[in-house]
């Protein structure tokens, strides 16, 4: 067992929030130096430049995490403001960044901060937001939304990922956790370093919370939609690129956008009447 790796307890915030202190490495090994990571940072460079309208504008990335994000939006032009409330996590990507020379480090600002803090720490207004992989970790996504929703400028774009309730569920069916799948016990109690999201969310959800909040869904598709359940890994490079075509022609299309283990919107904000 990875030093790392001994089981530990943590608590929830207040607002029944799961902050990642102390787990900068775990993500790191379990979530980009493994397959199921690299199929996902592929899949965003692939999908983002179709879904979103990208001029360069300031981007405030929200729960910027180990600051991939942050990261390829920086390469590309745009002024990026990562906010991420554990210091560990943030302190991570300062480093990572610091060592890259291929980043313009003057194009990056860091914050640490929740998303509930951001309205007088970064208030904006803003043209692109991007939230990936956020929502699943909060207590209350459904009033995140509306938090993210007050950040855009009127015509802003957000780039937003959730962890698909539809999908957990499904892939518990294909592991054999038939109980745990009929009682829709899906949620991780997010006390241990067991990565299951506390609040699993619906595309129905996200249907229902940007009506609610005056956002348009003008895009979505799914992320690792197929890898998740495979029998058996891609065990060759070439088999590797075999699945990423596969996603990659699948990631838009109905039905199989439905049960990718993400679902990535772009969200906009009407233009205020004149």
């Amino acid at each position: 067992m990875h030093p790392n790796d001994v089981p530990k307890s943590y608590d929830l915030t207040e607002a029944g929030d799961r902050y990642f202190d102390g787990l900068a490495d775990k993500f790191s090994r379990s979530l980009y130096q493994a397959p199921r990571g690299e199929l996902r940072l592929a899949m965003l460079d692939y999908l983002l430049p179709q879904m979103l309208l990208l001029n360069e504008q300031n981007v405030l990335d929200v729960g910027g995490g180990l600051g991939q994000q942050t990261a390829w939006f920086a390469k590309r032009g745009h002024k990026v403001t990562m906010a991420e409330p554990s210091k560990d996590m943030l302190s991570y990507a300062q480093q990572w960044h610091h060592d890259d020379p291929t980043l313009p480090h003057s194009s990056i600002t860091y914050r640490q901060a929740s998303l509930q803090d951001l309205p007088p720490q970064a208030p904006g207004p803003w043209s692109l937001i991007t939230c990936h992989a956020v929502l699943e970790w909060l207590g209350d996504p459904q009033a995140a939304l509306a938090n993210l929703s007050d950040l855009l400028a009127p015509g802003g774009q957000l780039s937003l990922m959730v962890f698909n309730r539809d999908a957990l569920r499904f892939s518990n069916v294909v592991k054999g956790n038939l109980e745990k799948a009929l009682s829709d016990r899906l949620e991780g109690k997010g006390k241990r370093q067991r990565l299951t999201p506390i609040s699993p969310i619906t595309h129905n959800d996200i249907v229902q919370w940007s009506a609610a909040n005056g956002l348009k869904i003008d895009a979505v598709a799914g992320i690792r939609v197929f890898q998740d359940y495979l029998r058996h890994p891609p065990a060759t490079p070439a088999e590797k690129e075999t699945l990423l075509a596969l996603e990659k022609q699948y990631c838009r299309q109905d039905p199989h956008w439905r049960l990718g283990r993400y679902l990535l919107y772009t969200l906009t904000k009407p233009e205020s009447p004149e």
